[in-house]
């Protein structure tokens, strides 16, 4: 079953909105920028460098101020919103072209709700979500493990599924 959101009367699915590219996606949010807190001197206190997106319609939310740049925090907090979707938005699992993906790559958050995807599918069990993948399960562990927000998903979804724990390879 697809993830869909509803965005102004439009019907989108999930994989549609990882896929976009910024300006696309900046179109379908609402856009805050504001003054960042912490430390950081003149700059930070007195420009409205802090970036804050919602994806309209939905609960989904992301922000950033670690950057004195607007445009960069803005690209950053674009980043986080595709990485909340693709965490948590599970749909049925359809293969994706690779078998790896580095992390600044513009296909990561399609990469990791792919992942996610064939998990899900199994319930949660590594050795069939491997030969789903086409790899090896230490392989698929290790790929998980690399990314902190990835892993720690994972574990969630194999407790909630009343699995035991894995440490990271």
């Amino acid at each position: 079953m697809p993830a869909v959101f509803s965005l102004k009367g439009m019907m989108v699915e999930r994989d549609e909105i990882l896929r976009c590219d910024d300006d696309a996606l900046s179109a379908r949010c609402e856009l805050l920028f504001c003054r960042g807190s912490g430390p950081g001197g003149q700059k930070r206190n007195k420009s409205s460098s802090a970036a804050r997106v919602r994806l309209t319609g939905t609960a989904f939310e992301a922000e950033d101020c670690t950057e004195r740049s607007q445009h960069r925090n803005r690209a950053n907090a674009l980043r986080k919103l595709r990485m909340k979707i693709a965490l948590s938005e599970r749909r049925r699992w359809t293969p994706f072209p690779r078998t790896q993906c580095a992390y600044d790559h513009p296909e990561y958050p399609l990469f990791v709700a792919s992942l996610l995807d064939a998990l899900a599918a199994v319930n949660w069990e590594i050795a069939p979500a491997a030969t789903l993948l086409a790899v090896t399960p230490t392989a698929l562990l290790k790929t998980l493990s690399r990314d902190a927000e990835l892993w720690q998903t994972f574990c969630a979804r194999r407790r909630d599924a009343g699995l035991t724990s894995l440490r990271p390879r």
